[in-house]
């Protein structure tokens, strides 16, 4: 020191101010060590921006990077960096009145909303003051760019006042030495630091060196151009931010400026863990502004059917909260979320397209969170449409279509999307109702997972057409030119048989006819009172959940008066009616089964034994 120290009282407002930081706004007491590099980093930018201009500049060998010590046995730790530095009056303007954006507003903030009090960091550089948090006192030594500037000490407890002093031999820009009370001793040791700086300042864009090795020694590659960039630097990057030992099955470098200013870089894992069923996917996607973490996994920033991603959304626009771990701005929040969603779907929409083995990987993994957003989340529901893909009848077992191919290869006088659901692909082709259908070249995709026909419901038209399921009372067919082969029952057996069915089935039908879905089957279910058919009704029981639920509504038959079951039928009701009746119950059950509605097999089995017995005993 080579003069006598000047003594300083803080502005009223900032006594008031470092006490509420001190004692109230910051949750996390390491925040300190990112809120200091956060401002070495800001005065090395700033020392970069000025040698653009300047002939003349103080040190001007000096690297432009910081440099963390510390000290155990001493509780010490230092911070240092080369950049802009500042002068006694800057050191009183900046350290003494919370810097110079004005320590009343910032008084006057945090007497306003108590949903905007906390996003203040950013706007008044209270950042500073965090290290009164583990500081028993602090030390600037400091000197500006200026050729003819002149070095300064600066020194508080965080009390009512501060000291500044001349001292020599000064280094261009700021080192602070914090000397840690005796609780916060922790601070002084190297890993305990190095794991902070590399939790919040892994990505600075300067280098950070912890008594003498770098520490962020991975380059924030979401701020550079994908020209600049190889497969194998984003390769490192996702282990490195994802912490995971293989590389990503897909990523999207995404740049915008408005609405907002977004830089993102956002990867899709090759392996779902849901899916393994190792534990539910949690949102890794870190909120970044200027290199700097605001939050390693925040809420609300893409919707919870994306929580499979991973990656780094980086945006200056942020206004920051004191402690710099949630975001207050709603608004701003929900504006990012649906930007990023918005492109992401995109981005998805086209993989698809030009790289449909990988999007089918992708499916294949993380299909069923795309259902599930389609189902619940009708703000996307268009964008997500166009993702799902299904079985369809018009492809092999095990390839899959999405709904614009399907609209693509529609027949002529086909106007709905048609589906159908069963626990199999092979249990539907086996079933009544694909018979009409392609008997008439009309592709039907076919659902085997119990969201889908959720889904379908929730999406119900695409491309203007809507999307039925084939066993809707809905779909209307037309009858078919060709004529049927074989006898057939006349209108007044059809009638008299219609009318017993019904009489006989009692309350477990609503209704008994005839119809144009039928080729070969002898009946099926097409529809229940008031719920539009069976694929309605499985949907009534997934929600009513199993204890509790409503009896089974009454559904509509539809019999086959071509088939040769029907037909004797037809007869056998007036010669033996107790065998017909038999045979009358074990027709719905089939159909019921046909129809995944077949809630208790054990009477239809009965039955079953009880006719096998009439046939053998004669």
């Amino acid at each position: 020191m080579t003069a006598k120290a000047t003594s300083h009282q803080f502005q009223a407002e900032t006594k008031q101010v470092l006490d509420i930081v001190v004692n109230s706004l910051y949750k996390d007491k390491e925040i300190f060590v990112r809120e200091l590099i956060s401002n070495a980093s800001d005065a090395l930018e700033k020392l970069r921006r000025k040698q653009l201009t300047e002939k003349e500049v103080f040190d001007e060998n000096l690297e432009l990077e910081i440099n963390v010590s510390t000290d155990d046995s001493s509780k010490q730790i230092t911070i240092q960096d080369f950049g802009i530095g500042m002068s006694q009056e800057e050191l009183i303007e900046n350290l003494g009145t919370i810097a110079h954006s004005g320590s009343k507003e910032f008084m006057e903030a945090l007497k306003g909303d108590g949903e905007k009090n906390e996003a203040l960091i950013g706007k008044f550089g209270v950042g500073f003051y965090s290290v009164f948090m583990v500081a028993e006192k602090v030390q600037v030594f400091t000197r500006s760019w200026k050729k003819d500037g002149t070095g300064f000490c600066w020194e508080s407890d965080g009390g009512g006042d501060y000291s500044i002093e001349e001292a020599e031999g000064q280094r261009r820009g700021a080192k602070i030495v914090i000397q840690l009370k005796e609780d916060f001793s922790e601070f002084a040791k190297e890993d305990r630091i190095k794991d902070i700086i590399k939790k919040y300042s892994a990505f600075v864009q300067f280098p950070v060196s912890l008594n003498g090795e770098k520490v962020n020694t991975v380059d924030a590659i979401w701020m550079r151009s994908k020209k600049e960039i190889s497969d194998e630097e984003y390769e490192e990057f996702y282990k490195f931010q994802a912490n995971e030992y293989e590389g990503p099955l897909m990523r999207m470098h995404f740049s915008a400026d408005a609405p907002l200013e977004i830089n993102s870089l956002l990867f899709v894992p090759k392996r779902n863990m849901e899916k393994m069923g190792m534990f539910r996917n949690e949102n890794k996607v870190a909120l970044h502004c200027r290199k700097v973490l605001i939050d390693a996994e925040p809420k609300g920033l893409f919707p919870e059917w994306l929580r499979f991603l991973k990656g780094v959304v980086d945006s200056s626009d942020l206004p920051l909260n004191v402690s710099r771990e949630t975001m207050q701005d709603s608004d701003l929040l929900r504006k990012l979320n649906q930007v990023l969603t918005k492109r992401f779907l995109r981005f998805l929409n086209e993989q698809s397209k030009k790289e449909e083995d990988t999007y089918i990987e992708f499916w294949n993994e993380f299909g069923m969170l795309i259902k599930e957003g389609a189902a619940t989340d009708f703000t996307y529901k268009e964008d997500l449409a166009k993702l799902l893909k299904f079985e369809s009848t018009a492809l092999d077992a095990g390839k899959l279509t999405g709904l614009d191919d399907y609209v693509d290869r529609m027949a002529g006088d086909q106007e709905e999307i048609l589906f159908l659901f069963g626990k199999s692909r092979e249990s539907i082709e086996s079933g009544p109702y694909l018979e009409a259908l392609q008997a008439r070249g009309w592709e039907v995709l076919l659902l085997t997972e119990p969201v889908d026909e959720y889904v379908m419901q929730t999406v119900r038209e695409y491309k203007e057409k809507k999307i039925i399921s084939a066993d809707s009372e809905e779909l209307k067919l037309e009858k078919l030119d060709q004529e049927k082969e074989g006898e057939t029952l006349g209108k007044k057996e059809i009638k008299s048989l219609c009318d017993w069915l019904k009489k006989t089935l009692e309350d477990k039908v609503s209704e008994v006819e005839t119809g144009e879905r039928l080729i070969d089957s002898p009946v099926c279910i097409v529809g229940s009172d008031g719920m539009g058919g069976a694929s309605a009704r499985r949907i009534m029981k997934m929600m009513q959940g199993p204890e509790g639920a409503l009896p089974a509504p009454a559904v509509k038959l539809q019999i086959n008066p071509g088939n040769s079951i029907i037909r004797g039928l037809s007869e056998l009701k007036d010669k033996e009616e107790q065998t017909a009746n038999l045979v009358a119950h074990q027709l719905l059950d089939n159909a019921l089964a046909s129809a995944n509605l077949l809630d208790d097999p054990r009477e239809m089995i009965a039955r079953s034994y009880q006719t096998l017995e009439k046939i053998t005993s004669g």
